[in-house]
């Protein structure tokens, strides 16, 4: 069992909406404050997209997330800045011609896809391995283009963590490490409880573990109804967990939560009631490998 555990905090996300809860935060003001008060309940790690401050839209704007950035590491500096590279990846056919894109899609040369990170250097950024069926779209991260990607993060300095939706990504991963295109061990997330994904239970989360290049640092997290027990589940199997609003907005059926701090307090009391302890920022630089 992991001495400490990590918990990260994915503040927005790309899919929630300002309809689904008016407290989601939107501007890099309500992002970053969102962000700290999270920390103050024990997240270690802010995870973060940004949105069109004047629409609420998912936006790719380098210019939001800097601001978001400058905001959190001049109120906590020891705070752990993990940014997306998830935007950009959706491909939506045309009913008239399928080979052809059609409203909603997002798809954007990989390059484009990291220019923030290259700009910005996180300490983290997440890498998309998955090709999927996602909420009637279809998300594609080729290979060819995952290579690309981690080419211009590993040039960067950033730590990439590998999300993991299915075992698929699992073996792709593992032969990019094999390749030299990324670095081993690795730190992976497992994302449970999307359709066509990973189901969110205790087997399917064994056997990721259980496909893990030896010595990998791992964290996992569920949708929806599925996030607090995957905090559970992911401590007692040596992982580190993650919730927020990208992932769920309820506290409990029916009752939305407050904010990303209450989500991240109710995984702390997990955590803490069956024998765990909570990584304050130090302690997950030093587990990530990040420097202090």
């Amino acid at each position: 069992m992991q001495e400490k555990v990590i918990i990260t905090c994915a503040i927005t996300g790309n899919l929630t909406t300002p309809e689904q809860h008016p407290g989601l935060p939107v501007t890099p003001k309500q992002i970053a404050d969102s962000a700290l008060e999270a920390s103050k309940e024990g997240a270690s790690v802010a995870h973060i997209h940004v949105r069109d401050p004047k629409t609420g839209k998912p936006s790719m704007e380098t210019g939001y997330y800097r601001e978001v950035m400058d905001r959190i590491r001049q109120s906590n500096p020891d705070m752990v800045i993990n940014l997306t590279t998830g935007p950009g990846g959706r491909f939506v056919p045309s009913e008239e011609d399928p080979k052809v894109a059609g409203p909603g899609t997002t798809l954007l040369r990989p390059e484009l896809r990291v220019e923030h990170i290259a700009e910005l250097r996180p300490e983290i950024c997440t890498l998309d391995l998955n090709t999927m069926n996602s909420a009637g779209q279809v998300v594609i991260n080729t290979p060819a283009n995952v290579r690309k990607m981690a080419r211009i993060i590993k040039q960067a300095g950033v730590k990439p963590e590998l999300e993991i939706f299915d075992s698929g990504d699992l073996r792709l991963a593992c032969d990019l490490i094999r390749e030299g295109e990324l670095d081993g061990p690795g730190l992976f997330s497992f994302v449970l409880g999307v359709n066509y994904g990973f189901a969110a239970n205790p087997e399917t989360m064994a056997y990721a573990r259980s496909m893990l290049p030896t010595g990998a640092t791992w964290s996992a997290f569920g949708i929806g109804r599925h996030e607090f027990p995957m905090v559970a589940q992911a401590y007692l199997y040596g992982g580190h967990v993650r919730v927020g609003f990208e992932d769920n907005i309820y506290m409990a059926k029916g009752v939305l939560a407050e904010s990303n701090a209450q989500l991240v307090g109710r995984a702390r009391c997990i955590i803490e009631s069956i024998g765990g302890d909570v990584a304050s920022a130090s302690q997950a630089r030093k587990i990530l490998g990040l420097p202090s």
